[in-house]
């Protein structure tokens, strides 16, 4: 089962699973969404807080699980992440929503959801910017319009600048993947993806460098990193080190860990905590092709 593409008249929502947020942080967004044509329905207690949470784990869960049960509602967009999501998605019931899919969009904390629809039922989800970051301050208007041409339906494909460390090649399979931290913290649950024959997406926000390298070997070790037909790495953005240098830079301690393997590898896509931040589903085939002209597309706009 996919999502159905959005029409205008239609209405989406604007839920939060993870961090608080304000109306002032998401009325820029309100007023975008508006204007392509859409209704746009806040969810129940959305600007509930409990410490940093969007009201408490319960109050959570019944907010998105209305959304996911409505039928009116033809996507669900996440607010912001943070951190939270995890705390409540084995609480949440999918079982109307595998049978009526809609699109589920957001990045980092929300990694949480595009690993479960995945993993569980094979859905295809959203990976783009979210309403915090449609703010005049820091809004970047090619990641909006990549937002309405995913929902709406319309073909997208992306190119992108080569990097040194890229290998080169052809790769096909399910995009699959989000924020390092988040799928480092799902392995062994039920949240846990399978990335055999599968193109890996990789981001990541404000970690040690010595953290990077600690989650990269634990995927290597899950069998996470072997069995891959491509692997992407979007921005890794804001890293820390420690007093005494790791010596790398997040991308070279990436590299180290597939250098033995044999897959299209490219760096520096557009994707993560960067203000370019490009729509793209997970959960979907693409063609990623990787050489003196890098680009990704959906197989079946190639087919």
């Amino acid at each position: 089962m996919f999502p159905f593409n959005l029409n205008k008249g239609d209405t989406i929502a604007i839920a939060a699973t993870a961090r608080k947020v304000t109306l002032a942080e998401i009325q820029p967004a309100i007023t975008i969404f508006e204007q392509w044509g859409l209704t746009v329905k806040l969810a129940d207690g959305l600007f509930e807080t409990y410490h940093q949470f969007a009201g408490d784990d319960n109050k959570r869960v019944r907010s998105f699980q209305q959304l996911l049960d409505n039928d009116e509602v033809k996507a669900i967009v996440c607010a912001r992440g943070g951190y939270g999501t995890v705390r409540i998605i084995d609480q949440l019931d999918f079982t109307h929503f595998s049978q009526r899919p809609k699109w589920i969009v957001g990045y980092s904390d929300i990694t949480v959801l595009h690993s479960q629809l995945f993993k569980k039922f094979g859905i295809p989800s959203l990976h783009a910017t979210m309403p915090i970051n449609m703010q005049q301050h820091n809004a970047d208007n090619e990641s909006i319009e990549s937002l309405r041409k995913v929902l709406f339906g319309e073909p997208i494909s992306y190119s992108f600048s080569p990097h040194v460390l890229n290998r080169n090649g052809e790769a096909k399979g399910n995009l699959i993947g989000g924020n390092l931290s988040v799928l480092y913290s799902l392995l062994g649950s039920a949240s846990d993806i399978d990335t055999k024959g599968c193109i890996l997406f990789l981001e990541d926000l404000d970690e040690y460098l010595y953290h990077i390298d600690r989650m990269m070997i634990n995927l290597k070790r899950n069998g996470k990193l072997k069995d891959l037909a491509g692997l992407i790495i979007g921005g890794m953005s804001d890293m820390k080190d420690n007093s005494i240098p790791f010596g790398k830079t997040a991308v070279e301690i990436i590299f180290e860990h597939v250098a033995d393997c044999n897959y299209p590898i490219a760096f520096e896509f557009p994707l993560g905590h960067e203000k370019r931040n490009l729509a793209i589903t997970l959960g979907e085939k693409y063609v990623l092709q990787v050489g003196n002209n890098c680009s990704i597309k959906k197989l079946q706009q190639i087919d």
